[in-house]
C-alpha cells in the first residue's frame, strides 16, 4: 500500500488536489496536513487520514510524514518565510524516508524576473541537495486570480494594467490541482514540469472575452508600472501589494509568465480550461 501526503491541504489548491487524489486512490492512502485539523472534517468523513501540521513547527511535521511514501508539498503563502518554512518539510520528508516529493513551485523558477520567484528557487536548490527522489511543479499564475473581481472592471467598462501586448498563459487551480496530482500518484523524479496553460493570451484577448461573456464593452487600458500601481492602491490595495502585482504585469508584458509547452495537459492527460471559459465560469 502506498500513502500519499498532501501539505497544505486546507488552502484552494490543496481542496482541489484532495478531490482529484479521491478519484485516483482510496482516500485511506490519502494523507492531508493542515494546521487546523478541523478545517477538513469533510474529507476526514471520507475517510482521507487528516493530521496537524505547521510548516513552522518541524516536530509536527515530523509526525505527520510517519509512514507517509509520497509528497506533495504544496508552497506556503508567508512570503519571506518559505524557504525556511518549506526546508522544515523537506528535512521531515527526508528523516521519515520518503520515497518521492513534488514541490509547487513557480514557472521559470531559476530565470524569472517575479518577485515571488527568489524563494521557490532557494527550495528548489534545498530539495536538490537533500537528495530526495522529487519533480519539481513549475506553477503560473492562476486564471482565478483573474476572473474573480470582474464586477468593478465591468461596471466601468475598463480593465487596468501594465503588461501591453505580453502573453500569459494562465491556468485554472483545478487545472494545476490534476497535474499536481497526476505526479503525485505517477511521478518517477527527475523531471522538473513548466505548467502552463495551453493557451496563451493577452490582456486585450481578455478584455475582449469580458465584454464577451457580460455583454457590456470592456476595453484594456494599458498604463505605466508605476501608473498601475497608483490604480490599484486606489482600489484599495496596501503599497506592497500593489508595486507586487504592478510589477508582475509588467515583468508579463516582457514574457515572464508565457510558456508554450503545453506540459500541463500532458502530466494531467486532459486540456487546461481556456481563459474564456473561466470568465464565463466566474460570471455565472
Amino acid at each position: 500500500m502506498t500513502t500519499y501526503a498532501v501539505t497544505g491541504a486546507t488552502g484552494k489548491l490543496g481542496r482541489l488536489v484532495l478531490d482529484e487524489m479521491l478519484e485516483k486512490v482510496s482516500p485511506g492512502d490519502i494523507v492531508a496536513l493542515a494546521r487546523d485539523p478541523a478545517a477538513l472534517s469533510d474529507y476526514a468523513m471520507k475517510g482521507v487520514q487528516v493530521r496537524q501540521a505547521d510548516y513552522d513547527d518541524p516536530a509536527s511535521l515530523d509526525a505527520a510524514l510517519k509512514g507517509v511514501d509520497r509528497v506533495l508539498l504544496i508552497s506556503g503563502n508567508a512570503v519571506g518565510q518559505r524557504g525556511r518554512q518549506h526546508g522544515n518539510v523537506i528535512e521531515a520528508a527526508k528523516k521519515n524516508g520518503v520515497s518521492y516529493l513534488a514541490y509547487t513551485s513557480i514557472l521559470n523558477a531559476r530565470n524569472s524576473r517575479l518577485a515571488l520567484a527568489p524563494e521557490h528557487k532557494e527550495t528548489e536548490e534545498i530539495l536538490e541537495k537533500a537528495g530526495i527522489n522529487h519533480d519539481v511543479l513549475r506553477m503560473p499564475w492562476y486564471s482565478d486570480n483573474y476572473v474573480g473581481g470582474l464586477a468593478p472592471a465591468i461596471e466601468q467598462g475598463a480593465i487596468y494594467g501594465a503588461a501591453g501586448n505580453g502573453r500569459f498563459s494562465t491556468a485554472s487551480r483545478a487545472d494545476l490541482a490534476a497535474g499536481a496530482a497526476a505526479a503525485l500518484v505517477n511521478g518517477q523524479g527527475g523531471d522538473i514540469y513548466e505548467l502552463a496553460g495551453d493557451q496563451s493570451w493577452t490582456m486585450d484577448d481578455f478584455a475582449a472575452e469580458v465584454s464577451k461573456h457580460s455583454g457590456k464593452p470592456v476595453k484594456y487600458v494599458n498604463q505605466s508600472e508605476a501608473d498601475f500601481a497608483k490604480t490599484l492602491e486606489g482600489a484599495g490595495l496596501p503599497p506592497p501589494i500593489a508595486a507586487m502585482l504592478a510589477s508582475t504585469s509588467y515583468l508579463a508584458g516582457h514574457g515572464e509568465l508565457y510558456n508554450d509547452e503545453r506540459q500541463l495537459s500532458r502530466l494531467s492527460g486532459r486540456p487546461t480550461t481556456p481563459i474564456g471559459e473561466s470568465i464565463r465560469q466566474a460570471l455565472g
